[in-house]
């Protein structure tokens, strides 16, 4: 007979949201667990090499263990933390950043994930809720297409456009709200006139828009951004200006300089990049998304030293679009990492880089490209910009070791 429950001892963290535990000398990952915990697991997925399970009982709790806040906690799949103290929640991930950097990447890393208020609930300002098939706005389960129709979001801002609590003929409506107030849904329903009378806008998926314009207005320290529908936007509240904070710092560019914004989005970096190297230096901006690249032809049409480039960063260092050399360079890749794109920007022989990421693994394996091309990092700063949940966003600042060439 197949066990479907065991009790287990938890081990550390894991990068995912999970930790990792053993039963019979197989490696089962845990999910609303703590390290050294002693909890009663139920399995839900088998595979050749590993268990996947969630806790259902714990029976010998860790320090930072709190009673989750949210009723769904443990079925929604939105959260992994949501059992765990903020300030836990913040050694937890500094953990993940530590073990993939030093497994990966061979690198020692000693810092702590910087909190970022607010730190807890409210603080999401888009999100994308799922529809059933009853109409129903929910969140979906974790690693599965099953919806759990939810009545509130603890981690989502107060001040979103209300879709919970109705019925919706779509299969996803988004919910926005930017730092000036804006106030957007982006759905394919058919909106009422009480709900478009709650927004300032309602753009439909197929483009079209009703009701209003659209798009939302971000504002970052002294600079506006214009984000179109569901381009993409950092979502915490403070996450736009730390990160741009952080990369400033570390990029050190100076007038005259030609530096690279690559993955700019709607030109977020690019334009305090453009401040940095003033009207006598440089900066190519490099989107290939074409909504996004709209919105930064009219975020970025005041800087004449900025050039924008529509092509796939890949493509662009191919090609030479780019030019023969660069001074910095700057990349906020996707998830996945810049694995292509790391041999192209060393090219360049850029004196340093700054390396913006959302997953601590795809960081680490493209660190190791950069250090085996004499790239070495010099330092990382982590921020903790999505609590309840297991994603970290890094800033890492690397400088050239060896002369190319």
């Amino acid at each position: 007979m197949t066990t479907t429950e065991a009790i287990v001892d938890v081990g550390p963290v894991a990068h995912g949201g999970h930790c990792v535990a053993r039963l019979d000398g197989q490696v089962v990952f845990v999910r609303h667990a703590l390290p050294g915990e002693r909890v009663r697991i139920a399995i839900t997925e088998r595979t050749k090499n590993f268990l996947r399970a969630d806790a259902v009982e714990v029976l010998e709790a860790a320090p930072g263990r709190v009673e989750p806040p949210c009723v769904y906690a443990g079925r929604c799949g939105g959260c992994d933390f949501q059992h765990v103290d903020p300030a836990v929640q913040r050694d937890l991930l500094g953990d993940v950043v530590r073990e993939q950097l030093r497994r990966l990447a061979g690198i020692t890393w000693d810092g702590e994930v910087e909190a970022v208020e607010p730190d807890a609930l409210g603080w999401r300002t888009r999100v994308q809720f799922a529809v059933d098939g009853q109409g129903r706005p929910g969140l979906r389960r974790h690693r599965s297409h099953d919806i759990i129709a939810v009545d509130r979001c603890l981690i989502a801002h107060p001040d979103l456009p209300v879709v919970l609590g109705r019925t919706w003929d779509a299969d996803s409506v988004e919910s926005i709200v930017s730092s000036r107030g804006d106030r957007l849904l982006v759905t394919d329903a058919s909106i009422s006139d009480e709900v478009e009378a709650e927004v300032d806008g309602v753009v439909a998926t197929d483009g079209t828009t009703r009701g209003g314009k659209g798009a939302v207005t971000e504002q970052v320290l002294a600079a506006d951004f214009r984000v179109t529908g569901s381009g993409f936007w950092q979502v915490h509240p403070d996450a736009a200006s730390t990160l741009v904070e952080a990369v400033i710092e570390g990029a050190a560019a100076g007038s005259g300089d030609t530096v690279l914004d690559l993955y700019a989005g709607v030109g977020l970096f690019t334009t305090f990049l453009a401040d940095e190297v003033g009207e006598d230096g440089t900066v190519l901006s490099v989107e290939s998304d074409q909504g996004a690249s709209r919105d930064a032809r009219r975020n970025l049409h005041d800087f004449p030293q900025v050039t924008l480039v529509g092509e796939t960063v890949e493509r662009a260092l191919r090609h030479g679009v780019l030019g023969v050399r660069a001074d910095v360079v700057v990349l906020d890749p996707p998830r996945t990492g810049a694995k292509k794109a790391v041999q192209g920007i060393v090219d360049l022989a850029p004196r340093r880089v700054v390396y913006v990421a959302c997953d601590p693994a795809a960081l680490a394996r493209d660190l190791a490209s950069f250090a085996a091309r004499g790239y070495e990092l010099t330092s990382l700063r982590a921020f903790a910009l999505f609590p309840m949940t297991h994603h970290v966003e890094c800033v890492a600042v690397l400088e050239r070791t060896v002369t190319s060439g």
